[in-house]
């Protein structure tokens, strides 16, 4: 209900630009760690899935406490939350920088992702404080930031661990966050709207564990063996609480997520699809930055700096954005889940491509475009499906949940990917074999190759097609599809 000691609305002109510095800060700090894969990889003394944490530490802090803090914007303010959000990336920020070990890192990191809930919060915001024809389009252009802010990071993030070191990475991402977080509570207005309501930690906690420990068994599979009594009790253990949270938000009066929605065949289908598609592109994410900054006398590395490892992947992120448009209008003329099923193919094509063929940088670039082609196409028409398939009343419920599959997707590509490298590395160099390399690619392309089956069969429900910028953004490398939801609510 609105809160009567609401004042004046502030300019919306001025609240966007603020919102979309958050949001610009938000998507930098997250590309910008990604060609400094291999700093990190050196400078904390770890392996290949000891360096994946620092992504899968993230994306699952992210996946639990999303919906957390969109339910406590609702119940206690949006910007207060935005700028708990903004002050705990920050810290999150200054504890990665100072990190000299990779838990400290990685500690840092899962901070971070406590902060994930930056992007709802702001669509949030938007919806309850703007005009109502200004709404779409504010939220398209957040979304479109995003984008763009994850593709200079691939750049900004080379540069500056090539300069220095990964340290400096988190403490320009500390700045540029608290001096949002000060931006947003002096100019923007706090929402008025407020809604009673419980926050299911219950079932926070119960997803994170049951995230969490196959993740843990993956990553010591290559010491402990995959068929190890312990690997496979941890992956078993991991699945059966998953299994018990679904029995435990059905019974649950506010859940996090709304199983009968989440079951619906379109919506199941389209979630596994995402997390398929998730897992082949943020498997590329750890691949490609290690590929490319590995010393030629192996025989099959480039030998690039950071930069160099950020400017390879650059185009392929830049290309995600102009794709977004074109699959809403695939989705518009043929049905959505055509170009999530071509999204797939070409997905799958571009990363067995690279795992067959890596001989020249120029491969990688192009094999990378068209895997980036498929991702952009399946990502833009994902939250399309969903509002395809669900009443009005739970789009942004159910999109935001499909971002949060994303992240679980991105998590396990991250670690698997990673752990296939780790069990390749030679004794005579200490590094990941080329063969490795190619498993890796490999299996990834396969992965995504079933998320083109999966699209296929997925029951068709409409044509929907969202504002062009929310196509963009929900394209994008790190795109959000909780932005699919730009309706006015009455």
């Amino acid at each position: 209900m609105p809160d009567p000691s609401a004042g004046a609305r502030p300019a919306p002109m001025r609240s966007l630009l603020v919102l979309s510095t958050a949001a610009l800060a938000y998507s930098l700090a997250q590309t910008t760690v990604i060609p400094a894969i291999g700093d990190l990889e050196a400078r904390l003394h770890t392996d290949s899935s000891g360096v994946a944490w620092t992504m899968t530490g993230y994306f699952l802090a992210a996946a639990v406490f999303t919906p957390i803090f969109g339910r406590l914007g609702d119940m206690f303010g949006k910007r207060r939350m935005l700028v708990v959000s903004l002050l705990a990336f920050v810290a999150g920020s200054v504890v990665s920088a100072l990190g000299d070990t990779l838990e400290l890192v990685v500690a840092g990191r899962v901070l971070q992702g406590v902060g994930g809930g930056i992007f709802p919060l702001c669509f949030g915001i938007i919806r309850d404080e703007f005009p109502r024809e200004r709404v779409a389009q504010s939220i398209g252009l957040i979304s479109a930031t995003l984008g763009i802010g994850a593709g200079v990071g691939l750049v900004l993030g080379g540069i500056i661990v090539d300069a220095s070191s990964y340290h400096w990475i988190f403490w320009g991402s500390a700045a540029m966050s608290a001096l949002a977080a000060v931006a947003v509570q002096c100019l923007v207005h706090e929402s008025p709207v407020r809604s009673k309501g419980r926050v299911d930690v219950r079932g926070a906690a119960v997803l994170g564990i049951g995230l969490i420990l196959p993740m843990v068994a993956v990553s010591r599979a290559n010491t402990w063996g995959w068929d190890a009594p312990r690997t496979l009790g941890l992956i078993a253990i991991g699945v059966a609480i998953l299994v018990a949270w679904v029995a435990l938000e059905r019974r649950t009066d506010e859940p996090m997520a709304d199983i009968p929605t989440l079951s619906a065949p379109p919506v199941l289908m389209t979630n596994v699809a995402t997390l398929l598609i998730g897992f082949g592109m943020f498997a590329s994410y750890i691949l490609i930055p290690q590929l490319a900054e590995t010393s030629t006398r192996t025989g099959f590395g480039f030998g690039l700096s950071a930069t160099g490892a950020g400017l390879l992947m650059l185009p392929g992120a830049i290309i995600m954005l102009f794709v977004g448009p074109v699959s809403g209008i695939l989705g518009a003329r043929l049905g959505n889940k055509v170009p999530l099923a071509l999204g797939g193919l070409l997905t799958a094509a571009g990363l067995i491509l690279m795992g067959l063929v890596h001989d020249t940088q120029l491969e990688i670039l192009v094999f990378n475009m068209v895997s980036s082609i498929g991702v952009g196409l399946a990502y833009a028409a994902m939250p399309n499906l969903i509002v395809d398939a669900v009443p009005p009343h739970r789009t942004g419920e159910a999109t935001g949940l499909n971002a949060v599959v994303r992240s679980i997707g991105g998590s396990l590509g991250s670690q698997v990917t990673a752990a296939i490298l780790a069990g390749s590395v030679l004794a005579s160099t200490r590094l990941p074999s080329d063969s490795g390399y190619t498993d890796a690619f490999v299996i990834s392309g396969v992965v995504a190759l079933l998320a083109a089956g999966l699209a296929v069969i997925i029951p068709r429900a409409g044509h929907a097609h969202l504002p062009v910028l929310s196509e963009i953004g929900a394209a994008s490398p790190l795109g959000d599809p909780a932005l699919a939801d730009t309706r006015v609510r009455a």
